[in-house]
């Protein structure tokens, strides 16, 4: 069983059916999703447990015994953690676009090969823009010839050493920041020998690639910078074997397939480890040789070479962009998709936004580290590219919003004139004291329809997003934003000073929700509900491209679930599973990976679902219509999934079934899964009840609706049959 607190000995009657309950991202308490005032838990520990009534029997008034299980608190743990993984959000972002890539067998090599790659691009981005604050701006300009604010100019004693002491000492940060993600980034312990997803080797071998990617280019900063005053045979040799390092990290991602297949796993495996070794002893060479090396250094405001280094890095991520952009576009026209977002696109929107904010909050952070310092000189000021990099993350999130507001402000109509067509025919005769019920039941449809527009606002504001970015790529050639926009767009430099004082007060915004959001998601359920969700989707999907993304907590949760459901049926039992919105996507997972024998015995009810309108067109190389019908199979189409027009993320999975659709195909089981609950069932409440206007459920679950009801008493009727 499940490791944590045995099992109670709450055994459900001999061939009776239990319910068991699998909540959404809203992180529900266990008393919430049984509707009952005093539970206990009865199998999982405090993370991820199994509970059930507080009272004898635990089953409801249909004869199924009731039973929770909660795994709320495996995205988060503790709120240190919580924090530490929120900053480490473009990571996530870009670990979430390998999974999204499109069915075609080529291009999804392709996009796996540059996701990986551009994942590896945001490790550089990070450690590159640290080295800018302590290598850059308080090693070479602060202790060096330029006077900071105090205690800053005399930190560590070092304002009395020589250069190369100074680096070499400063240089730990970076490393001790690499070392900060390794530790966050550990793999959470889950049950022993029952992995969901093989990829834990995957993970090793991506991060020991990172990690001597990103010490190769730490050397890189300090050997260029040595190189500037003048080169030795040991720094050269370093120069070269580090870039060599570097490369080799390129090729072992760039050739599709090497990390991941079975035949070529272990060559990779001794390859990455082999790499990570060199890459750490030439890191102490470099050190030591930096350190002790008298002579002298160029004279310069900033650190020699590290504006180039700053500029390749932000010019990587970009040509990645692109590329991964028309690979994805190009797999879409040669399949003759139409739908935005859909089909593989989100591959790219998704690495968009994990490109946005590293960019921004890498030019936010050098930015803000030089004015806390005391300023930058007349004569100098933060790299080039970080300059034009922040002001394009202004830009582009002011022009985001601004397509959100249109967008909105334009989709509305039709929403608007689709929901009144539902809502026509759902309710032809209205009361007059009905009206206004009926105008709110328009709205909350209207509202609920703009997920179908989300796909559209994504997609453009991933172009703004390159194009955006794109400008970053006018610092290359020497130009100054303030230069530009006089010469060509006739503005003048007091606006683009204005740019750029946005976005650093957007991106200190930003991290301000971010840090906010981790604490709040941690402390308070009603935040966790509406803002988490986010985080529960992205850490769902284990770390196929980025090492150090947070763990998956579905690598837990759902080999938990399955052998809790096969100690259930060796009792005897049989067992229904019901899950609520994202609850549905562990469940169907779930079902894949029971035995035939336990397959039998199990019925599944899902409700609130996103499994098609959102999962199966996000990611649709994992959860189709070719998986998702593997899933009714398994259960033998005891599946009932309920869902209204007014839940802005569940929806149907097979066929709507409104009123005025043509009726099911009898010959297709699938097409008799999905039941639609009309919201409100009636505009009035029935006499001599409180409420005079029955409440609109939307995305509520509703365990104790009838319709909800009544779904599981014919499921279990089903699983009470033959068998």
């Amino acid at each position: 069983m499940p490791e944590g607190k045995p099992d109670h000995g709450d055994h459900p009657p001999r061939h009776g059916v239990v319910e068991l309950r699998v909540h959404g991202v809203s992180g529900a308490k266990p008393a919430a999703v049984l509707d009952q005032a005093q539970v206990r838990q009865v199998a999982g520990d405090d993370s991820g447990g199994f509970h059930r009534a507080d009272r004898s029997d635990g089953t409801d008034t249909d004869g199924v015994t009731l039973e929770a299980y909660r795994w709320g608190d495996l995205p988060s743990g503790t709120m240190i953690r919580t924090l530490s993984m929120v900053l480490l959000l473009p990571f996530m972002f870009s670990n979430v676009a390998v999974w999204m890539r499109p069915t075609g067998r080529r291009s999804a090599a392709g996009v796996t090969v540059l996701c990986r790659l551009l994942a590896l691009n945001l490790t550089v981005l990070y450690v590159v823009s640290i080295a800018g604050v302590v290598l850059d701006l308080l090693a070479w300009q602060c202790l060096g010839a330029i006077r900071c604010r105090a205690p800053f100019d005399t930190m560590l004693g070092l304002d009395g050493r020589n250069v190369g002491q100074r680096l070499a000492v400063l240089a730990l940060l970076p490393i001790a920041a690499l070392a900060f993600l390794r530790l966050v980034g550990a793999r959470r312990s889950g049950p022993a020998g029952t992995a969901l997803w093989a990829v834990e080797p995957l993970v090793q071998r991506l991060r020991a690639i990172h990690v001597a990617a990103a010490l190769a280019v730490l050397d890189l900063v300090l050997l260029l910078a040595r190189r500037a005053g003048g080169a030795t045979f040991g720094t050269a040799l370093l120069l070269w074997l580090s870039v060599a390092v570097l490369l080799a990290c390129v090729g072992l991602l760039a050739a599709p397939g090497l990390i991941d297949r079975a035949a070529t796993a272990r060559t990779a495996e001794r390859t990455a480890r082999t790499t990570g070794v060199v890459a750490v002893g030439l890191s102490v060479a470099t050190l030591v040789i930096i350190a002790r090396d008298e002579r002298g250094w160029q004279s310069s405001v900033g650190l020699p070479g590290y504006g180039g280094i700053a500029a390749g890095a932000l010019l990587g991520q970009m040509m990645l962009l692109v590329l991964l952009s028309v690979l994805v576009l190009w797999d879409r026209v040669r399949a003759g998709s139409r739908s935005l977002l859909w089909g593989g696109l989100g591959a790219a929107v998704i690495a968009a936004f994990a490109v946005g904010v590293a960019g921004g909050l890498s030019a936010g952070l050098v930015y803000q580290a030089g004015e806390l310092l005391g300023g930058y000189p007349s004569d100098g000021g933060p790299p080039r590219a970080y300059r034009w990099t922040l002001l394009a993350f202004f830009l582009h999130v002011v022009a985001a919003a601004l397509l959100c507001g249109a967008l909105t402000f334009l989709s509305r109509r039709r929403r608007w004139r689709a929901a009144a067509a539902i809502t026509r025919r759902d309710f032809p005769v209205v009361p007059p004291e009905a009206t206004g019920q009926l105008r709110l039941a328009t709205k909350t449809i209207a509202r609920a329809r703009f997920t179908e527009w989300l796909g559209l606002l994504a997609t453009t504001y991933a172009v703004l997003a390159v194009i955006g970015l794109a400008t970053s790529l006018l610092g290359l050639t020497g130009r100054e934003p303030q230069d530009l926009a006089r010469q060509v767009l006739g503005l003048p430099a007091r606006a683009v000073e204005m740019g750029l004082t946005g976005g650093t007060y957007l991106l200190a915004v930003l991290l301000l929700v971010l840090v906010s959001g981790g604490v709040f998601a941690y402390r308070t359920a009603w935040f966790r509900r509406h803002v988490g969700i986010l985080w529960d989707l992205g850490t769902f999907w284990p770390r196929a491209a980025h090492p150090f993304a947070p763990p998956s907590y579905a690598d837990r949760a759902v080999p938990e679930l399955a052998d809790r459901i096969i100690q259930l049926t060796e009792r005897h039992s049989m067992v229904l599973l019901s899950g609520h919105s994202h609850g549905s996507a562990l469940l169907a997972l779930t079902v894949l990976r029971l035995p035939p024998h336990v397959r039998r015995r199990v019925a599944l009810l899902t409700y609130g679902s996103p499994l098609d309108r959102l999962y199966a067109r996000l990611f649709p190389a994992y959860l189709n219509d070719e998986v998702l019908r593997a899933v009714g199979e398994r259960v033998e189409w005891r599946w009932l999934n309920l869902w209204r027009d007014t839940d802005p993320v569940g929806g149907w999975v097979f066929a709507a079934h409104r009123p005025g659709d043509p009726p099911p195909d009898p010959a297709d089981p699938a097409l008799r899964v999905d039941r639609r609950l009309r919201d409100p069932p009636d505009l009035l409440s029935a006499p001599g009840e409180q409420s005079a206007q029955p409440p609109l459920r939307g995305h509520h679950p509703g365990e104790t609706d009838p319709a909800f009801r009544a779904a599981v008493r014919e499921l279990a009727e089903r699983l009470r049959g033959p068998n």
